[in-house]
């Protein structure tokens, strides 16, 4: 496991599972952007002050490959980790079931940045976030 810069523990609510007991593939993004929000909130860089400042940070495209299932009741870890390509911010997502570490699946998510809906190639909040997490 590459260590992670964030991480953010969870567990399955009933309502989650799908007809076969396992987590519906959909929560999965729900459980990564809840992770990439608490990880920005943490480091002081919040959505709605950023969309006050005309700066939307949006998910350009999303890759998601499912390993292992999750079941209702298990608990388990999100965890995050982050680089700058280009005009992208590329988040790096793993879920790995708790106690036994188990990998659920990876994700991969491209955010950009919208300034007043054009978009940009950098934004210096996420961009001094990136420098601070360096030293």
């Amino acid at each position: 496991m590459e260590t992670p810069i964030y991480q953010l523990e969870f567990k399955v609510r009933d309502y989650e599972c799908d007809l076969q007991g396992i987590v519906n593939n959909a929560n999965y993004q729900h459980y990564y952007e809840h992770t990439r929000h608490e990880f920005l909130l943490e480091h002081a860089v919040g959505f709605d002050e950023m969309h006050q400042q005309g700066i939307d940070f949006v998910v350009a495209r999303v890759e998601i490959n499912f390993k292992t299932p999750l079941h209702s009741k298990d608990t388990f870890l999100s965890t995050l980790n982050l680089h700058h390509d280009g005009i992208r911010y590329c988040f790096h997502q793993k879920i790995y079931r708790l106690p036994d570490m188990k990998l659920c699946n990876i994700a991969h998510v491209d955010c950009v940045i919208l300034d007043n809906g054009k978009l940009v190639p950098n934004c210096p909040i996420v961009d001094e976030l990136m420098v601070s997490l360096q030293k």
